[in-house]
């Protein structure tokens, strides 16, 4: 018999690439083929985001793309998995009848008897569960990012109460797995060509918290260091607050763990910060900056804020300009705010009109524009280890890489003009050009790693 065939399409952060992956290997072992073009598929699954406003439209228009796909081509079962189906419910199974099955965040795990029975007529369209999912090593797992760059997920779920968040309710409370456990993946992940592993969780620096006296995170890189299967170790996702000394000295004595760090700060507006739940003000940032650059010289720090929250007044977005002036951050990503239903945020009065929200975007924008090709500039002419990641997208004629500091899918790239290298190499490039996001070199002889 010709064996069933899917097409997935994965929205969303590298958290929800690794369900993706999850999915993919338990329709996998349940008998199903990838294929690579929606029309050829007998099921097509759409694993969606909705952490935000832009990214819930964004996986509702593709939903009803991939419904017009199932209409023209063999598709039998249309199926959306993920965040949107546990955050709306029933609401999505009134609203959009071209779904044959909505499955949630804890389900997805269980697709091929779900798919079964539904193609039976035995269960409803819709099957969510408390989210409480949590994978291991031994749930299968088919890697859908290039073989060098592999995603080690260490626990799931949030238990921090940002106001304007609804994570902890599409994704449950914050759960860790156990070290061991976190090991035996890596080592698959390093059998499967890994070089580059990066340690994500909606927030990496609470790993171990749940599960008492230890391990935390400092534990966890130490030993994933100490195996010496990945040239690059990446962490992803960290708290502000929870950066201490042991995490910092254990990131500084080994060359194998990049020296990068990803502080969402949010805002700088210490106001502001406690309506978004947070804590923190623009001194107390400013102190614990000072201290990681103190103690790890060499880091690469990247951050995000959200600009446009409720009550946002103009000497509190100045203060942000300010502090992101000062700071001069490696790195930045910056967000409007959208307000999401069932959350606290939600219900604050003072909205900041959206064309004020626009132009503070890009006013920040170009602020740190200025500012990264400032650090840019700093490293033409110097030599730096590239990871190879094959041809440009925008021509075949170059090839792209990226530097320790450069993480996957965020921040920019290196695009390499002169120079032979195969895609998952390290390789010593020397820095020509520098640009607002990119870089441009040249190889010079494979690095070390």
């Amino acid at each position: 018999m010709e064996p069933t065939t899917v097409y997935l399409i994965s929205l969303g952060c590298a958290k929800n690439r690794v369900d993706s992956e999850v999915i993919l290997g338990a329709l996998m072992a349940g008998g199903y083929k990838p294929v690579e073009e929606p029309l050829q598929a007998h099921l097509i699954v759409v694993n969606t985001c909705c952490f935000i406003e832009s990214a819930t439209q964004e996986s509702i228009d593709t939903i009803l793309e991939l419904a017009q796909a199932k209409e023209r081509g063999r598709c039998q079962l249309l199926v959306v998995a993920g965040c949107l189906p546990q955050r709306y419910g029933r609401r999505l199974v009134e609203s959009m009848p071209e779904v044959d099955l909505f499955v949630g965040t804890s389900s997805f795990v269980q697709l091929p008897s779900l798919i079964a029975n539904r193609q039976k007529g035995d269960a409803p369209r819709l099957s969510l569960e408390p989210p409480m999912f949590l994978m291991t090593s031994q749930t299968p797992r088919i890697l859908s990012a290039p073989l060098h760059m592999g995603y080690l997920k260490v626990a799931e779920g949030c238990s921090n109460r940002c106001t304007f968040c609804t994570i902890p309710t599409i994704r449950g409370p914050y759960r860790s797995r156990p070290l061991d456990d976190l090991l035996q993946e890596a080592e698959w992940l390093a059998s499967q060509g890994v070089v580059e592993l990066n340690v994500i969780a909606q927030d990496t620096t609470a790993y171990g918290i749940d599960l008492g006296a230890s391990p935390r995170l400092p534990n966890l890189l130490e030993a994933l260091a100490k195996t010496g299967m990945f040239p690059w170790i990446r962490l992803l996702y960290g708290y502000p607050q929870r950066v201490n000394r042991e995490l910092l000295e254990v990131m500084g004595s080994h060359d194998t763990i990049c020296k990068y760090l990803d502080l969402p700060f949010q805002h700088a507006s210490s106001r502001l910060l406690k309506d978004m739940g947070r804590s923190g003000s623009t001194q107390e940032f400013h102190e614990l900056i000072a201290y990681i650059r103190e103690v790890l010289p060499e880091v690469t720090l990247r951050t995000t804020f959200i600009v446009g929250f409720p009550g946002e007044e103009d000497a509190d977005f100045q203060e942000l300009c300010d502090f992101v002036e000062q700071v001069r951050f490696n790195r930045l990503g910056v967000f409007t705010y959208s307000p999401e239903k069932g959350t606290k945020a939600a219900r604050l009065s003072n909205p900041v009109p959206d064309s004020v929200k626009q132009s503070r975007l890009q006013v920040l924008s170009h602020l740190q524009e200025n500012i990264s090709l400032d650090y840019h500039k700093q490293l033409v002419g110097t030599v730096h280890p590239v990871l190879i990641e094959g041809l440009s997208d925008e021509t075949d004629l170059l090839l792209k890489g990226r530097l320790a500091s450069q993480a996957p899918e965020v921040d920019g790239c290196v695009l390499i003009n002169k120079g032979f290298g195969q895609m998952g190499e390290i390789m010593d490039v020397r820095i020509g050009e520098a640009h607002p996001y990119d870089l441009v070199g040249e190889i010079v002889h494979p690095a070390l790693a």
